[in-house]
């Protein structure tokens, strides 16, 4: 079946107003955050390959986007970069679409058209973008999400969640223009977008997956495998054992803890600000001292 620029399997499942969990690479990905979370969230579900664009070509530069090859003897498989969906059942719940974005070089206009179009006639209940980003906080504290809703029931979802609004003015990405669309069809439209110490470079980043997970389960009964809480421990005391013999990294560090403090303190007064109860007894509890809540 074509919806827009997308070929879906044929027929189409009947799906029970789903939320659709989307991410977007590379522009709000740092880290693998979003990619990370649908791709575990797919083998958690058992999800199936709902479709996929037809011809990315359209959309994508290949010499930016490279393809992947297996070459054994001659070429065996070749994947082709490309924006996919996927869908998993839930029961008495809301069914779940797993959005794997690849931002557009070309066409973006009708990009964003087909995957409004998509999620009009999947009729969809919420769009639901996950992120990830740099920003100036330290990894000694619970990492903070922001966000936005468009939409009356997404704006409750963000209050619910208590993230920080979001205020930008700068370049962009036209693919953006998705979560403007769908909450203009109807659509509950939320963004979250957690941020990420500067200074921490790596594939996986497991502490950002489980903030964002915690916003999930809030708010869409996403189960948090233990595992997760388990790795996101182990990779945030690598970090401090990497860097305590670094006087700069030190230094800087303190600042970063104090503007944290101070942020966090502000949305505090202004009454919509919290942090999720399991990730901030993770941090504060197992500190080598108890240094209380920011």
């Amino acid at each position: 079946m074509r919806i827009g620029g997308f070929e879906l399997i044929d027929p189409v499942p009947e799906l029970n107003e789903p939320y659709v969990l989307a991410t977007l690479r590379p522009w709000i990905d740092v880290n693998n955050v979003g990619s990370l979370i649908l791709k575990d969230l797919e083998r958690q579900f058992t999800a199936f390959e709902l479709g996929k664009l037809a011809r990315p070509g359209r959309f994508y530069d290949f010499t930016r986007y490279r393809p992947t090859i297996d070459i054994e003897g001659g070429i065996n498989e070749m994947t082709i970069p490309n924006t996919t969906v996927h869908y998993a059942r839930r029961r008495d719940q809301n069914d779940l679409l797993f959005l794997n974005l690849l931002e557009p070089q070309a066409n973006a206009d009708v990009y964003v058209n087909s995957v409004v179009k998509l999620l009009t006639t999947l009729k969809t209940s919420k769009y639901v973008l996950l992120g990830s980003m740099y920003d100036i906080v330290p990894h000694t504290r619970p990492l903070l999400v922001s966000g936005y809703g468009m939409g009356e029931r997404a704006l409750q979802d963000v209050r619910m969640a208590g993230v920080m609004p979001i205020t930008y003015h700068g370049p962009s990405t036209f693919a953006n223009l998705i979560t403007k669309s769908a909450a203009e069809s109807g659509i509950d439209a939320t963004v979250f977008i957690v941020s990420l110490p500067q200074y921490v470079v790596m594939e996986e980043d497991h502490v950002g997956k489980v903030r964002l997970l915690e916003v999930l389960n809030m708010l869409y009964n996403i189960p948090i495998d233990k595992d997760d809480f388990d790795k996101a421990l182990r990779q945030r005391d690598l970090v401090t054992e990497k860097l305590k013999d670094s006087p700069e990294i030190t230094d800087i560090l303190a600042q970063l803890e104090s503007t944290y403090d101070m942020r966090v303190q502000a949305m505090q007064k202004e009454g919509i600000f919290q942090l999720g109860s399991d990730m901030e007894e993770m941090f504060w509890k197992t500190m080598e001292k108890n240094i209380g809540k920011a």
